[in-house]
């Protein structure tokens, strides 16, 4: 045999080329570097950019600590380990310091050495002379990524590393990164023993995203477990400032089945700060070769990528999950001298995957929430509530200071700060987004996380008492004081049958994926006026007019508009867009039961409250009554606007897709705005009937029950609005206190006008459900509806459980309910 053969043979016993690995080769590179193999060697035909590098393998690992050596730096390690008390913070931190320090002084064996320096110079040979190429040395162990455990950033990532000097020196700190203070308390934690798990060190090329873009993303939703989403995040510079959570990033969530039929996917897209981004360093040097620099107000305002490279993101990511045959967390990066998109790493999602079939609900009282004070607001992680007191803490050095139970405060918590993270009773940070290692460690932990609310560590203070809820959609609150809360527990698989279709009510697509968990069979009202309020937020003629007649809007209004529409093309286009993006997110969510979207129904005070709404309303003595529904929609100053919610609507349907949207048209009071409405709706290409199309109409004046059979002659069925059904039968104003004691859906007339309404659609063959309060704050109601065999109950999220067991138990179905009077 060949001296060069056996130099080959030895070199590939230290190192490996990264295309000569695959995902069986876990023992010996580690679970990332086995991943970047994988990708590499079986799909790179398929679209997947990888970086190229190489790995140093478990054999050279145990050779450097000197495994099974009397004087080995194993042995002298377990020595240290032996008597540690990971709950006792100060010996924690000394002896990971100890060993640390070991590592990372301790020399490389020479044949280790030379067989690095060999790959390195091969990865380099194709560089020009002036060329000085730049590497990132990432960790990889052995325990790391494994689909049953969530290692996710215990170990430690060098970038911008420039020749193999500063190499050597990047893998002994990835080496000695195996004993951060988190990795050590995390293994004790889980019973992995320490000798049980060796460390690998990639070398890859680094891609120039400092001058681009970079995240992560996942193949699952993180905080509901919802399969047929994509979330991306996005932020300007190196990826690392997401991860770390330095960087509050853009976010967006991308329909699977759009992307694999080729149809537009986006379902949401959110602007993060983007305060600052992680480029190389000026002056680079060892241990500090990146550094943070301020982003351009204008940049901030804005999108990091294009919905085109959103939806390319997407289709790696589904390539990339298939491959794998699991849900997937994936970090990339987009070059900004090339424009290409690079996949730099690849791992099993390890929280949302393993959750089991009991959907656990956090739940606050209605009353309760509007009474607290909300002191804080950020991107919520968790979908739970805790509470405590509050202790601000600048520096993992300051553990010390914290006790059990407290509500950890910091400008952003990495996971150095995981030995005090699962001891609090939640956790709040300056900045961060819901892809970063905190919130992945939080959801571990099952720790409710409220990240990047931008100023927390000013406004909280030491001992306040605080309520953190996450339990409200993709915002979590911090509120003060302690606020009760319900924890419900749902076995999802032994839920008995019901006699009626269960759909639930949402105006608030943050929920969706959430509240799709629960048994349901559809949307039976979804809000477009919640969408406009929350997602836009700005009256849909002060956009129109901030197109065509910008001077009729003083220059502070414009300002304003400018700002909260930067990221689209155009005001208009950015009410369409939200729209789009909120009924989609909905339609997406409970895909392929039916989602009934209500056309806007705003009163004129509600109007005046979205920003430049105080221009175009007029004034009320009983908005109730007033300019709201299907006469605003047909009046010369308001067509404009319905146009628009046609246009979103038509969008959602007709090029994503999502056919299951049918749309509802409220307060109908005549024939004659029936037809009026129902020819608007035609106009601008929703035609009922057409692609499957139906049209409901909210049944909720006395006229609509007591013409019931001629208002059927237009729409293809009725949901029944118990609420103005009821005010406008007993003549009373509910939203007046004086009188409010008699509203109650109940009443005998209230019954009558319903009955009719569901008798006369029952005739017709057409559908008739009911989307008011009343089923929700009265069981009894809901089991005369089904005696009156009504198709379909919508409720509140937080009453369809309580309302299905009680039907279940009921025997509505056997025709002996009496009338809830």
């Amino acid at each position: 045999m060949s001296n060069a053969h056996q130099n080959s043979e030895q070199e590939a016993l230290y190192v490996r080329n990264f295309v000569d690995l695959g995902a069986g080769d876990i023992p010996v590179v580690g679970g990332k570097n086995a991943s970047l193999g994988e990708m590499l060697s079986n799909l790179a035909g398929l679209g997947i950019t990888v970086p190229d590098g190489f790995a140093t393998t478990t054999n050279a690992f145990h050779l450097f600590m000197g495994v099974g050596q009397k004087d080995g730096l194993a042995g002298r390690i377990a020595q240290l380990l032996r008597d540690l008390d990971i709950d006792d913070l100060a010996q924690l931190s000394s002896v990971g310091s100890q060993i640390r320090s070991l590592i990372a002084n301790h020399p490389f064996p020479s044949e280790v050495e030379a067989a690095i320096r060999v790959a390195f110079q091969s990865l380099t040979s194709d560089a020009h002379p002036s060329d000085e190429p730049t590497f990132a040395v990432r960790s990889s162990a052995t325990a790391e990524d494994l689909p049953d455990a969530s290692f996710a950033g215990q170990q430690e990532t060098m970038l911008n590393v420039q020749g193999i000097d500063d190499v050597l020196i990047a893998i002994r700190e990835v080496f000695a990164s195996l004993y951060n203070d988190r990795a050590i308390a995390y293994r004790t934690h889980h019973q992995f023993p320490h000798e049980s798990v060796a460390m690998s060190a990639g070398v890859q090329h680094m891609v120039r995203s400092d001058i681009g873009s970079a995240g992560v993303m996942f193949t699952v939703d993180t905080e509901s477990g919802f399969t047929d989403t994509v979330l991306i995040t996005s932020a300007y510079g190196l990826g690392e400032g997401v991860v770390q959570g330095a960087v509050n990033p853009d976010e967006f969530h991308v329909y699977k089945p759009a992307v694999n039929n080729g149809r537009p996917a986006i379902l949401r897209r959110t602007v993060g700060d983007k305060a600052t981004k992680m480029v190389y360093a000026i002056q680079p040097s060892v241990g500090h070769t990146t550094e943070f620099t301020e982003v351009t107000p204008r940049d901030r305002i804005q999108f990091s990528i294009t919905d085109d490279e959103v939806i390319e993101l997407a289709r790696q990511a589904l390539t990339i999950e298939q491959h794998y045959g699991r849900p997937m967390d994936i970090e990339w990066a987009k070059d900004g001298v090339t424009g290409e998109i690079n996949i730099l790493q690849a791992r099993p999602e390890t929280v949302q995957s393993r959750r089991p079939a009991t959907l656990e609900r956090f739940v606050m009282s209605e009353p309760d929430r509007r009474r607290a004070t909300v002191r804080a607001v950020g991107r919520a992680v968790g979908q739970k509530i805790g509470a405590g007191r509050v202790r601000v803490l600048n520096s993992p050095a300051d553990m010390h200071d914290f006790r059990a139970g407290e509500v950890l405060v910091a400008d952003m918590t990495d996971p150095d700060w995981e030995p005090i993270m699962k001891r609090a009773a939640a956790i709040v940070t300056n900045r961060g987004g819901r892809t970063c290692h905190a919130a992945i460690i939080a959801r571990e932990l099952g720790i409710p996380a409220v990240v990047g609310t931008g100023s927390a560590t000013r406004d909280l203070e030491d001992g306040d008492e605080v309520t953190v809820s996450c339990a409200e959609g993709e915002l979590g609150v911090v509120l003060d004081g302690t606020v009760d809360f319900d924890v419900q527990h749902v076995a999802l698989d032994e839920m008995p049958d019901v006699p009626v279709q269960i759909m639930m009510n949402v105006g608030n697509p943050d929920q969706a994926f959430t509240f799709a968990r629960l048994p349901n069979s559809g949307v039976g009202l979804a809000r477009l006026e919640f969408i406009i309020n929350r997602q836009i937020g700005i009256h849909p003629r002060a956009l129109l007019d901030m197109e065509a007649n910008p001077e009729v809007l003083e220059a502070s209004l414009r300002a304003r508009i400018q700002r909260m529409t930067a990221a689209y093309p155009s005001p208009r286009d950015f009410f369409v867009q939200r729209v789009v993006e909120g009924v989609a997110t909905l339609a997406a969510a409970f895909a392929p039961d039916p989602v009934v979207v209500r056309m806007s129904d705003f009163k004129t005070n509600e109007y005046a409250r979205l920003v430049g709404g105080p221009m175009y309303e007029p004034h009320e003595e009983n908005p109730m009554l007033g300019y709201r529904g299907a006469s605003r929609y047909l009046s010369a100053d308001f067509v404009d606007c319905f146009v628009m919610e046609c246009e979103a609507i038509r969008y959602v349907r007709n090029e994503m897709g999502l056919t299951n949207v049918k749309v509802m048209v409220p307060f109908v009071r005549t024939l004659a705005e029936a037809d009026g409405v129902i020819e608007l709706l035609a106009e601008h290409g929703l035609r009922r009937g057409h692609g499957g199309l139906e049209i409901i109409m909210m049944c909720e004046l006395p006229a609509n029950a007591v013409l019931a059979d001629q208002f059927l002659d237009r729409f293809d069925g009725f949901s029944i609005g118990s609420n103005d059904l009821t005010q406008l039968t007993l003549g009373l104003d509910r939203d007046s206190e004086i009188v409010a004691r008699a509203f109650d859906e109940r009443d005998p007339a209230v019954l009558r006008m319903i009955e009719m309404a569901i008798r006369a659609c029952r005739g017709r063959g057409k559908y008739v459900g009911i989307c008011g309060q009343g089923p929700s704050d009265h069981p009894e109601l809901a089991a005369w509806l089904v005696e009156q065999r009504v198709d379909s109950i919508s409720l509140n999220p937080d009453t369809v459980i309580d309302t299905w067991l009680a039907l279940a138990s009921a025997g509505v179905a056997d025709g002996d309910v009496k009338s809830p009077l």
